[in-house]
């Protein structure tokens, strides 16, 4: 079997494993800070994180599927390492990208609505005064 062939299996198996991975991680914790930013409403909350799970997968799974072409043929089990290292290496550093702009949006819409909150009024007013010197 051609080696290039193993790469691609390899890289592929290893790739979406750690996109599957990362995508239920994301979604078992990411579900608090969406929860919060609803303001408690579950099944809104559920709805939008399987929104964002579903625009992951799809995200990192076209890339993985993208970048599994090689241009150099691998010829020696050195090489089959070396284009794995830099394939993989390339998908983790795309995962974290989108984890950590996957947690600063959820931050964001957390702060937001904990700022909308902070301005409404607990009660609403009941009366009206005259101004002082009037």
């Amino acid at each position: 079997m051609d080696l290039t062939v193993v790469a691609y299996v390899i890289y592929l198996l290893i790739s979406i494993g750690l996109t599957v991975w990362v995508a239920r991680t994301l979604s078992r914790n990411g579900r608090v800070f969406i929860g919060d930013v609803l303001q408690g409403n579950e099944k809104l909350a559920d709805a939008v994180n399987q929104l964002l799970v579903v625009g992951f997968y799809l995200v990192n799974i076209g890339f993985v599927t993208l970048y599994l072409r090689s241009a150099d043929e691998i010829v020696a089990a050195r090489g089959l390492f070396e284009a794995l290292s830099v394939k993989l290496g390339v998908v983790l550093l795309v995962l974290g990208v989108m984890h950590l702009g996957n947690v600063w949006v959820l931050n964001k819409m957390r702060r937001r609505g904990i700022m909308e909150r902070q301005q409404t009024p607990p009660v609403g007013p009941q009366g009206w005064t005259m101004p002082a010197g009037a």
